[in-house]
């Protein structure tokens, strides 16, 4: 993990929302920033950088974890699996993206991705709970520490405490309210969906098979509940299996 903490580009704003952080699945590697104004190496709120560095290290933790299977095509690396996702060397995602401005998925990358945030989360909620750490009274630093530790109303999604504009800190907040409502409310709403009442034990099962790679226990239970072939019904695209354009015709 390599954590930037200085910027000498004037207004530099950091934290998991960062635009240009994130893993590197070829490099194994995780590249994040120091959460608040940038400028100096020493953090502005020292106790919402620390809880913004242990989401991002639990996140990207898990991403390091996730199962990857990797093939040669043409002297070229191509990734066919990744957690329980998967895609074909022609290209077709086993998934589908799910349509713009939708409350729910049925798109995996979705899925995981959520997945790995709700128990970031989860591991940095409690953390502040048993140091002690409270939220704060003003607009921003709550609209922080509700995002690390998951406790973000729906007032602060839906109309959130700084517009977007030309500050780097405006942007960051927009990107929180964004990356909220495209990937961890989809999540709570397949959930939902799929384990009213187990939901944390559907979770629990997720997390496992995206680590292992292994969907049979998720399959088993899906199946149980919903049918037999539940997993491909909710997930699998049409187009997965469909004939690849030639493109070089």
């Amino acid at each position: 993990m390599l954590v930037g903490a200085e910027s000498v580009r004037p207004g530099a704003f950091g934290g998991f929302h960062h635009p240009d952080q994130g893993y590197r699945h070829l490099q194994m590697l995780s590249v994040i920033t120091m959460y608040g104004p940038m400028e100096h190496t020493v953090p502005e709120r020292p106790e919402l950088a620390l809880l913004d560095l242990l989401r991002a290290y639990a996140h990207d933790c898990l991403h390091f974890g996730s199962r990857r299977r990797y093939v040669d095509v043409a002297g070229k690396p191509t990734r066919t699996q990744y957690g329980i996702n998967y895609r074909r060397i022609t290209g077709q995602t086993y998934s589908s993206a799910d349509p713009q401005g939708t409350p729910h998925t049925r798109n995996l990358g979705v899925v995981m991705e959520g997945a790995c945030d709700r128990e970031a989360r989860r591991v940095t909620r409690e953390t502040a709970a048993r140091a002690g750490l409270l939220e704060p009274d003003d607009v921003f630093g709550r609209l922080a520490f509700r995002d690390t530790t998951g406790t973000l109303s729906a007032d602060d999604v839906m109309t959130g405490p700084v517009e977007e504009g030309a500050d780097e800190a405006a942007r960051y907040a927009g990107a929180l309210r964004r990356y909220e409502t495209g990937v961890n409310r989809r999540y709570t709403v397949f959930l939902s969906e799929f384990a009213p009442g187990e939901e944390d034990n559907l979770h629990d099962l997720l997390l496992t098979a995206v680590v292992s790679g292994d969907t049979r226990g998720l399959g088993v239970w899906l199946d149980a509940r919903h049918g037999p072939g539940s997993f491909a019904g909710v997930f699998q695209s049409g187009a997965y299996f469909a004939p690849a354009l030639d493109l070089s015709a």
